[in-house]
């Protein structure tokens, strides 16, 4: 049958408005989205008004009035959301462009929150994007136990009141010293908390501002039960993640090979991100710091060989605690004399830091013993920051105070690293200890840490 141009017209308007009406039905059947459909918190309510509790507590004793803690920027590029270690640690909250304020007077938590998540809108794409409520969403305050969730426009009145009252406002820099300006520089990365104190700062100059980083240290040093339970968990994970990849240590592989294999067996054990990138170097890469080897973009990739060392230094992220570890194997599945001897030295140091370890003690205390513990000869060769190791838990990098005593529950690495240029030889070890009653419980004990275990690793394969 021959169709006319106006019939033909008519049945493609049709066929148009149909697959219009049905786009904009579909559109309107997207539900909006509700956060806790999406996100839960990872410990109880319960748990974190003890925190805050506990860090209202010490702010007071302080004299210290308001604690704001700003949120991380909801954008990223490409990878996934991460909230700020601090407001995470105190709510459980992944609301991103929000500040958190302990108020210290009232005994009161406040949040100032977008009242839409911009990342869940796009005007051009409403069945993709169907939007969700943050402060206008009642179930966030009901199920996070913080009952103060505010528009995020109305913290500007209400730090101008605070002010204006002379209130101090503290934040925490994450390191000790005074509140200043911001300094600035024509190339700079700006932290959230660099620009809150910098946006506080140009809006009143002469604003009471304090730093509550010795503080928040002292609370989130010690681990609660939760905590620990986690640190536990991404500890082993690490470790058999290191155990998997050294069989893949031989002559001939490449350095991200084994990153490879490392990483895989983190994530299908349910890891959601790395601590940092992998660090895993062999030969004369083993002799330099991760920051030196990694300020170009492909130096971390050399091809290993029988006869060198090849040095793990690694961890990966679990439920938002994180793991750090170190091993040292040999390309052939044997160490020389003279790696065996160095290694069997490092140990020796971390044994005797490990074995000092105990309630009271300061981590200086623990770096003497360290130094003692070093041949005379080899003290040159020997990283000497610190006692040899660093806190964590969030991070890599979690908040310390070298002369706190040592508490049950603190959790640490002890990392003695040894580079000798001159001989051209380098070596590492690296566990995690968790301070308990009657001393120090080693959480990467399953992890071998004699020459001849670690061969073993490498041979078994």
């Amino acid at each position: 049958m021959k169709l006319t141009i106006e019939s033909t017209l008519v049945a493609a308007l049709i066929g148009v408005c149909f697959l219009i009406g049905s786009e904009t039905a579909t559109a309107q059947g997207t539900p909006e989205q509700r956060y806790f459909d999406w996100a839960e918190l990872p410990h109880s309510p319960a748990v974190y008004a003890d925190r805050r509790m506990r860090m209202m507590s010490l702010l007071h004793d302080e004299g210290l009035d308001f604690l704001v803690i700003p949120g991380a920027d909801g954008y990223s590029d490409g990878s996934t959301f991460r909230q700020t270690n601090d407001f995470l640690y105190f709510t459980g909250l992944e609301i991103p462009n929000a500040l958190l304020v302990l108020d210290l007077i009232n005994q009161e938590t406040l949040i100032f929150a977008p009242g839409r998540d911009p990342r869940f809108e796009s005007s051009s794409r409403p069945n993709d994007f169907p939007g969700r409520p943050l402060a206008d969403d009642p179930d966030i305050s009901r199920l996070s136990g913080i009952h103060m969730i505010l528009p995020v426009e109305e913290f500007s009145a209400h730090l101008g009141e605070w002010v204006a009252m002379g209130n101090s406002i503290a934040l925490n820099l994450g390191k000790s010293g005074d509140v200043g300006a911001v300094e600035k520089t024509f190339i700079m990365s700006w932290s959230p908390v660099s620009t809150l104190q910098d946006r506080i700062h140009s809006l009143y100059p002469l604003v009471k501002l304090e730093n509550a980083f010795e503080q928040v240290a002292k609370l989130r040093m010690v681990k609660g039960p939760e905590e620990i339970a986690t640190m536990r968990r991404v500890a082993s994970l690490t470790a058999e993640a290191i155990k998997a990849a050294a069989g893949f240590v031989r002559d001939g592989v490449d350095e991200r090979t084994l990153e490879a294999e490392l990483e895989a067996v983190y994530k299908r054990n349910g890891a959601q991100r790395l601590s940092f990138a992998s660090i895993i170097k062999s030969g004369p890469n083993s002799l330099w710091p991760w920051r030196i080897l990694a300020t170009h973009y492909d130096r971390r990739n050399r091809t290993m060989h029988d006869g060198e060392l090849v040095i793990f230094d690694v961890g990966t992220e679990l439920d938002y605690y994180i793991s750090d570890v170190g091993r040292t194997f040999p390309v052939s599945g044997t160490f020389s004399e003279k790696q065996a001897e160095k290694l069997a030295m490092i140990t020796a140091v971390s044994d005797a830091i490990i074995a000092a370890i105990r309630p009271g003690i300061t981590l200086q205390e623990l770096l003497d013993v360290a130094i003692a513990a070093i041949p005379e000869g080899e003290r040159p060769y020997m990283q000497t920051g610190s006692f040899f190791g660093h806190h964590i838990g969030m991070s890599s990098g979690d908040p310390s105070l070298l002369d706190a005593p040592l508490e049950p529950g603190m959790i640490f690495t002890v990392e003695p690293w040894y580079y000798n240029h001159d001989e051209d030889i380098s070596v590492f070890l690296e566990d995690v200890i968790l301070v308990t009653q009657n001393g120090a419980d080693v959480l990467t004990a399953s992890l071998p840490r004699s020459p001849q275990a670690l061969e073993r690793m490498v041979r078994k394969h």
